[in-house]
């Protein structure tokens, strides 16, 4: 997508972070990588979610660096800091470059199991479609230089979000939209599973049975190619 298009899916999704129940207050944040001019759009920090503009989104380099406007494709810079989880934005973008955008939440439900260090099992099939497996828990890195990026990079799946250890819920994807539905159904998925375990020991499903259902949603689902 073009630069313009990009600030406005961040904007977007930003704003729908405490609609969909994801924040509460300031916490939380989305952003996207233009990989073709090498800058990132991320939320600025301590900015309320009902005040925020598109044109408030920070611009920086994938090192970090503010870009002022004659560098931003669309001439739209913000003086407004960044979000102080860019680091770890930017380390996922550096080293996936599949990656086009990260969601990170403190979502009650998916927290929780990050809280006790645990993984979100992979007992339904709704886990198995959107994650592929259990959504994996990295072990709690400090909030240091690239330690929370690389322990992501370190133990993250095929699965398009990672909870990390005493800390929240990070997802990522190709785009902002998608990336936004991974941390909605993070959500979604911790909480079922949650109120599953209350009941009884919950047994995972099969390996084959997650590739069958893995690869079904993978093929088939969408309109991306209407017949």
């Amino acid at each position: 997508m073009d630069f313009a298009t990009l600030r406005h899916e961040v904007w977007l999704a930003n704003t729908q972070l405490p609609a969909t129940g994801l924040v509460v207050m300031h916490s939380g944040n989305a952003s996207g990588v233009d990989r073709e001019h090498g800058v990132v759009v991320i939320k600025p920090s301590g900015v309320d979610y009902d005040t925020l503009r598109p044109e408030d989104l920070v611009v920086v380099t994938l090192d970090g660096e503010h870009v002022p406007a004659a560098g931003v494709p669309d001439r739209v810079a913000s003086r407004l800091k960044p979000s102080v989880d860019t680091p770890h934005h930017l380390a996922l973008y550096r080293g996936d470059p599949t990656i086009g955008s990260v969601i990170h939440t403190h979502s009650n439900y998916a927290t929780a199991w990050a809280a006790a260090g645990r993984p979100i099992p992979c007992a339904l099939t709704a886990l198995a479609d959107e994650f592929g497996g259990d959504v994996p828990c990295a072990p709690y890195a400090p909030n240091e230089g690239d330690a929370i990026g690389n322990a992501i990079l370190a133990h993250r799946t095929r699965a398009p979000a990672i909870l990390l250890a005493n800390h929240g819920v990070f997802a990522f994807d190709e785009t902002p939209r998608k990336a936004l539905k991974a941390a909605a159904m993070v959500e979604d998925a911790a909480k079922t599973m949650w109120l599953a375990v209350q009941l009884d020991d919950v047994p995972p499903l099969p390996p084959d049975e997650i590739d069958r259902w893995w690869d079904r949603y993978h093929a088939t689902y969408g309109q991306e190619n209407p017949t």
